[in-house]
């Protein structure tokens, strides 16, 4: 029953796609929402400080909001065990066989560029 093979590939990569829009979710609203809580005081102490500071402050924890998203993220792609990514036997086979014939085009085509320089 190959098509029950399937969805196990299918499922991991819905996984990883999973993963990966989450993370580019959460890397597009953290600082969003960490500019919006400074800027409406949602933050206590933010009341005391300058504008000056208070745009360099928010500014520079949501910078640092997006690295550790960044951080997170390759921490997730470290943990994928590694035995699900086996490549296709038949797309290896195939491009093993186009390696192999592309070289001997090139093998003849050079021989064939020699003759005509002599």
């Amino acid at each position: 029953m190959p098509w029950r093979a399937r969805p196990k590939a299918g499922s991991t990569m819905a996984g990883v796609v999973n993963k990966f829009f989450i993370t580019s979710l959460i890397m597009w609203a953290a600082p969003v929402a960490i500019l919006y809580a400074f800027n409406h005081s949602l933050i206590p102490g933010v009341t005391d400080m300058s504008p000056h500071s208070m745009t360099l402050v928010s500014g520079f924890v949501a910078v640092i909001s997006v690295n550790v998203v960044i951080a997170f993220y390759i921490c997730l792609a470290m943990r994928e065990p590694s035995d699900k990514h086996e490549p296709d036997p038949k797309f290896l086979a195939e491009a093993k066989a186009s390696i192999k014939q592309l070289g001997k085009n090139q093998d003849g085509d050079s021989s064939e560029t020699r003759s005509k320089q002599e």
